[in-house]
């Protein structure tokens, strides 16, 4: 039921924002906005833009933190998956994060050179595939084995907990982490502003949004639910990396290899915003400065010719590798993407967008659909503090266990 409400939400949330594209009108214009930041402070004013900046940047600085994460996790179970496949399921194969963490950090660090999101397409197609690859393999797993248990294991009432309160902290969590896994508003207008028309950019967006919402639910459902029927309480958190499943091996590296490649451009994605924002901030307040501005062209032999740019180079770096550090320092998967997502999720996928959508279509207070969005947007702020109380709880447990 969270899963459908949450994908209910983002789904109202992402049309109310896909009309926020053109100004003033939703499909003719003439103006066009070309990112979240910028539709914020056009709709409602200076004061708003800088909250939004604030919580904005940390939401796309967050989801890179929870990418090297995950693709940690999933390069250390490709490891563990090898090893027991030889030694056997009871074998002690142990492996830290800390060197995964660094490679994709390296990694992250040459595919950060990328220059801006119309330069990513081929990026954003791979990780797509690789999405779709390890989704049909989670799911397709976890059916397998509900078919080999003979039986649909689990209960209605979930993992059991010590105490009334601890049951509470690990529901919340959970919305927390609902709440991660389905807004992509950050980066709406981005994606949007790649779009031509005809037809009007306003109208592929919510055709494309209703398809994403519907084909990530049908999975979400898939692998939570086959998941939890396939191993009761004893599921793991990260279906591919827990090892509930141990066999074939070769298909559970072939998936955690997919997940990680997904990653790389999943990082890419969400990081490109914030070397945007960064960098035109410089530009602006240093236009006479030659290490901000100034581009070198570089020729290499079979190679297209490239340029660059010494700031560019020394930030993007700098943001990777303080996002690896703080990979290294909170490692918990869970309970991160529940804090990040009870965090970012009511003031950027519902309370800017609302708000911008008030002004775009000109909605008088106390009307129907005034009340109507103004109910959906206080609701959806009371689900965020519970999912940010859970996670919070949830993370300190962690760290401190």
């Amino acid at each position: 039921m969270s899963m459908l409400v949450f994908a209910g939400i983002t789904l109202v949330s992402t049309n109310i924002l896909c009309d926020c594209y053109m100004y003033p009108d939703p499909e003719h214009g003439p103006n066009r906005i070309k990112s979240y930041m910028d539709a914020v402070k056009l709709y409602l004013g200076e004061k708003s833009h800088k909250v939004c900046g604030v919580i904005a940047q940390e939401s796309l600085y967050g989801n890179a933190l929870a990418y090297i994460i995950t693709s940690a996790t999933s390069i250390k179970a490709i490891q563990k998956s090898n090893c027991y496949h030889r030694e056997g399921h009871n074998a002690p194969c142990s492996y830290g994060d800390t060197p995964y963490m660094l490679l994709f950090g390296a990694v992250q660090v040459v595919m950060s050179q990328i220059p801006d999101f119309h330069n990513m397409e081929w990026l954003s197609v791979v990780a797509a595939i690789m999405s779709f690859t390890y989704s049909f393999i989670g799911f397709g797993l976890g059916f397998a084995q509900v078919i080999e248990n003979g039986e649909i294991k689990g209960s209605i009432t979930g993992v059991p907990a010590a105490s009334i309160a601890d049951k509470l902290w690990l529901s919340f969590e959970a919305l927390g982490d609902i709440a991660f896994a389905y807004p992509y508003s950050i980066i709406l207008l981005e994606i949007q502003d790649t779009l031509r028309s005809p037809p009007p950019e306003n109208k592929t967006m919510k055709k494309a949004s209703m398809i994403s919402i519907f084909v990530t639910t049908f999975f979400y459902l898939c692998c939570g639910c086959f998941g939890y029927a396939a191993f009761g309480n004893n599921t793991p958190g990260n279906l591919l990396t827990g090892f509930g499943f141990y066999e074939p091996y070769w298909l559970i590296d072939f998936a955690n290899a997919c997940i990680v490649l997904h990653l790389v451009g999943g990082y890419q994605i969400y990081s490109q915003p914030v070397f945007a924002f960064v960098e035109r901030w410089f530009t602006e307040k240093f236009p006479g400065s030659g290490f901000v501005n100034k581009f070198y062209t570089f020729r290499v032999p079979l190679l297209p010719t490239f340029q660059i740019n010494l700031f560019k180079i020394c930030f993007r770096t700098a943001y990777v590798a303080s996002t690896t550090i703080l990979a290294m320092i909170f490692p918990y998967f869970n309970q991160v993407l529940g804090v990040l997502g009870a965090l970012n999720f009511w003031p950027l996928a519902i309370y800017f967008p609302v708000e911008m959508y008030f002004v775009q279509k000109k909605i008088q207070p106390w009307t129907t659909k005034w009340i109507a969005l103004r109910s959906f947007s206080s609701v959806c702020l009371l689900v965020t503090i519970v999912g940010l109380i859970g996670s919070i709880q949830g993370l300190i447990s962690a760290k401190l266990g």
